[in-house]
């Protein structure tokens, strides 16, 4: 019997090792079937670019990788998703968006995510960062079409435009039912229903619910927003936090987005929790998190969202 480590390893090497034919292949693949998803797919119900996620089970939420292929799969090995997925159980492992950028095995990342998808589609949901966004919110420093041109030569920028068309078709926000939101940036302040953050990307750039979802920051001591230091988005405050999570009728907002020295960031009295998982430079955070969430148990306070935690 193939063990849990052997498995990682294969994937590993077989996301070193990618042709370009089968990056493009898997890319494509992966395109067409969330293109194709609507309505239920296995246990997740979708609206739009939204999820919904039952609240059975389990959930393991990765934040912010950026290229880093080593904590992606020390996540992967701790948290043991591949046997748990593979034995049919109630696990969703959700990524919050930024897969690549900054980090020099951006192509490895996102063939594995990629990969991990294509074998669990019903376990895997994949959310759009602001690394991810539309031309108009490109993020700068932009250096994936570098990093692409260096690993698969003439053909990298072919690599990076089946990229782009990928980012058009990952996902904007999930919740948990009664349980929590997931947006890689922040709320969408001017949002009033569920509809406006399902189809941000149809409203896009009208409305401002996609760039403040993939842009936004929580922020101590405002009411509203702010301009942001970004260029994008708004620093938002507590008063904004709740105006969500009571439209959704949720608890927590959990996001990614900004780096955290512990891997963790707690806000707004414990309503937002910011999770990075990438290690080292360019962000130089002493430690990296992800997060592991019995979503079963309804959440009746904020440690029990901590408890969760993982650093490493």
């Amino acid at each position: 019997m193939v063990s849990h480590a052997e498995n990682l390893v294969t994937l590993a090497e077989s996301a070193t090792k990618a042709s370009v034919e089968e990056f493009l292949r898997l890319v494509g693949e992966v395109n067409r079937r969330l293109a194709a998803e609507n309505g239920k797919v296995g246990k997740l119900s979708i609206t739009g670019r939204l999820v919904e996620v039952p609240p059975v089970g389990e959930a393991i939420i990765v934040g912010d990788l950026h290229g880093d292929l080593k904590s992606l799969l020390r996540i992967l090995g701790d948290s043991r998703f591949l046997g748990k997925a593979k034995g049919g159980g109630d696990v969703f492992l959700v990524f919050l968006g930024d897969y690549g950028d900054r980090g020099k095995h951006s192509h490895e990342v996102y063939y594995v995510v990629l990969k991990l998808k294509e074998m669990f589609p019903e376990h895997v949901v994949l959310m759009r960062g602001n690394h991810e966004g539309p031309a108009d919110l490109r993020a700068s420093p932009h250096d994936l079409p570098t990093q692409m041109k260096r690993r698969f030569g003439d053909r990298g920028t072919e690599a990076y435009m089946k990229l782009l068309e990928l980012f058009n078709h990952l996902y904007t926000c999930v919740i948990v039912k009664d349980r929590v939101v997931l947006l890689h940036g922040g709320a969408p302040s001017k949002a009033t229903t569920v509809h406006d953050i399902a189809y941000a990307h149809e409203t896009h750039p009208r409305e401002r619910h996609l760039e403040e979802i993939l842009w936004s920051d929580p922020w101590k001591g405002i009411n509203g927003t702010i301009a942001s230091p970004r260029g994008a988005g708004r620093l938002f405050g507590e008063d904004i936090t709740n105006k969500l999570l009571k439209m959704l009728n949720v608890k927590t907002l959990i996001r990614g987005h900004q780096p955290c020295p512990d891997g963790y960031k707690s806000m707004h009295g414990g309503q937002v929790l910011t999770l990075f998982s990438r290690k080292g430079p360019p962000y130089n955070n002493s430690s990296g998190a992800y997060l592991h969430l019995n979503i079963s148990q309804k959440l009746e306070k904020t440690q029990q969202i901590l408890q969760g935690i993982h650093k490493f």
